[in-house]
């Protein structure tokens, strides 16, 4: 018996849909970055872009737990003396919620250009609304525990 080895003629990609409302961000984070990796498939393989696409709505309404909002910071370093700045996760939240669950799943995937092209296939909105109906994109329920 051979090993199976997927070529990008195997490859079939699903437009999913994520409503993060109440939902725990390191949590929703893993299952999210599961999904783009195509970790859930069957013929997954670590050097190919196997996974699927990810429209994740609401997600100015994902939760964190402890005291996270006020102690997790977010820092940005312009390369320059005395250039970072450091941003708190609910100023974020307030600012940009797009790149709260963005930045989280980027920190899942690999570091290199395969990561990359993963994190293209995550599309994040706040609100309900999302330009992507001519997808079809199925609803997919996510555990939240």
């Amino acid at each position: 018996m051979k090993t199976f080895s997927p070529t990008p003629a195997d490859i079939n990609r699903e437009w999913y849909l994520v409503d993060a409302t109440d939902k725990i961000l390191g949590r929703l984070a893993t299952q999210i970055a599961n999904r783009l990796r195509g970790k859930h498939k069957p013929e997954f393989a670590y050097h190919m872009d196997n996974g699927d696409f990810i429209v994740v709505v609401n997600c100015e309404k994902v939760k964190v737990t402890g005291n996270k909002l006020a102690d997790k910071k977010y820092y940005k370093y312009s390369g320059y003396v005395g250039g970072l700045t450091e941003t708190s996760l609910e100023k974020m939240l307030a600012a940009k919620p797009e790149m709260v669950l963005r930045k989280a799943v980027q920190g899942m995937l690999p570091k290199n250009r395969l990561g990359r092209a993963m994190l293209k296939k995550l599309k994040i909105y706040k609100g309900s609304e999302h330009p992507h109906a001519a997808q079809t994109p199925k609803t997919l329920e996510l555990q939240n525990n």
